[in-house]
């Protein structure tokens, strides 16, 4: 089988996917945004081709390299991983005749409005939400429904961009800081209160072939603006258990009313007092390193079993559950540099055989804000066979290890 993949050298994770494919036997051509000269070796050596373009969201430029492609060989799938390019690699895939997502279930899970609106319409229960352009759509909707609201933008991905309002005052600032009125499109959705988990499968032809749930501490909103939070991501080992069968069953719903066929899908979701809420669905993996999580907490290759589903249509090896696994980000006291860490011996020495991997920046590298992301300055990663132990374990980690800066 060949199989073009959009963008296999940034991010770095991305050469994953590269590596899967070729180990499910699949012949994998590259179009990218490097010169072929800044791939390395090892990555080269799992592509079978490599076209470059000046932006991959060009789709008049990626549908040019893909013809180019399909003008060498037979080209059985095109693939994108990254959530701004799902919906250009639909387009191409559509035009250059290629089986895969399609345009329209590309857009239902880029555009959340419409998405939550087709899933409302199937009986999937969703926060109430509408689309606005214009403030006045935006008041509109918060007399309707009353305080809190979220506002993100319309086609962002995860927590990117994402603004919870108390208040009219609150509401006029977020509307002012996401461009609304000026070109700016956004979705303003009901405030759901409850935990915030995830829940992602690898599909092959609409059925999911392999699932994971996770569970942030705390939610993504106040884990992204607090600095003394060492926020949490923990997968669990207890998918079987009868207080998932909810969430499960709601997901391969959305599947199928979105017609998602063979593909990874990301689907985050709010249980509490309104009961199990869908919140937002991408047509992609999820971000933040959590498959090498899964891969490490269940012993078997996550990448080469997508490979498996794109290349073959089939799994090919069964996640072993002995382990839970989690990690959690660990921010620096301030903006800066990396100046040093206090507690980490301390950690390694008693936490040692469940670490599988680390990123404790060097001294002297400059911080990231912290809402840049779980991953962007220090994190950790472990796994326990004791779903509740691993929380215990990440919780003293977070009171131990601490990042400093000057």
């Amino acid at each position: 089988m060949n199989v073009i993949f959009v963008e296999p050298a940034f991010p770095y994770y991305q050469r994953e996917f590269v590596r899967g494919l070729a180990a499910a036997g699949a012949r994998v051509f590259g179009i990218g945004e490097r010169p072929v000269e800044a791939l390395d070796p090892e990555l080269k050596g799992w592509l079978t081709g490599y076209d470059r373009v000046r932006s991959v969201v060009d789709e008049g430029a990626l549908l040019a390299a893909v013809r180019a492609v399909q003008g060498r060989v037979w080209v059985d799938r095109l693939e994108a991983t990254i959530e701004a390019h799902i919906l250009p690699a639909a387009r191409v895939r559509e035009a250059s005749g290629i089986p895969g997502t399609t345009v329209r279930t590309a857009w239902l899970c880029r555009d959340k409005p419409a998405m939550k609106q087709a899933l409302r319409e199937a009986g999937v229960p969703c926060a109430q939400s509408a689309s606005a352009d214009d403030p006045a759509g935006v008041r509109d909707f918060a007399e309707r429904v009353g305080w809190p609201l979220i506002l993100k933008p319309r086609s962002g991905a995860g927590a990117s961009g994402t603004v919870r309002v108390d208040s009219p005052a609150e509401l006029e600032r977020a509307m002012t800081a996401l461009g609304v009125g000026r070109g700016g499109s956004v979705a303003v959705e009901e405030f759901i209160e409850g935990h915030e988990g995830f829940i992602d499968t690898i599909a092959v032809g609409g059925r999911v072939a392999h699932e994971f749930i996770s569970h942030y501490y705390p939610g993504v909103l106040v884990a992204m603006r607090e600095r003394w939070i060492s926020p949490q991501i923990v997968a669990t080992n207890r998918i079987d258990a009868p207080g998932y069968a909810e969430v499960r069953a709601m997901t391969r719903r959305v599947i199928e009313v979105l017609g998602i066929g063979t593909s990874a899908t990301h689907m985050e979701w709010f249980f509490g007092p309104k009961g199990l809420k869908f919140s937002e669905i991408g047509c992609r993996p999820p971000g933040v390193g959590q498959w090498d999580v899964y891969a490490a907490a269940n012993e078997f290759d996550i990448y080469r079993e997508w490979g498996m589903a794109i290349a073959h249509g089939r799994p090919d090896d069964a996640p072993s559950r002995r382990y839970a696994g989690g990690m959690i980000a660990l921010r620096p006291d301030r903006d800066g540099r990396i100046a040093g860490y206090e507690g980490a011996d301390r950690v390694f020495a008693r936490f040692g055989e469940w670490i599988v991997a680390a990123h404790l920046p060097e001294p002297g590298t400059p911080t990231q804000p912290v809402e840049a992301g779980y991953m962007a300055n220090a994190w950790l990663r472990l796994r326990h066979p004791d779903y509740d132990e691993l929380r215990r374990i990440l919780d003293a980690i977070g009171e131990t290890l601490r990042v400093r800066a000057a």
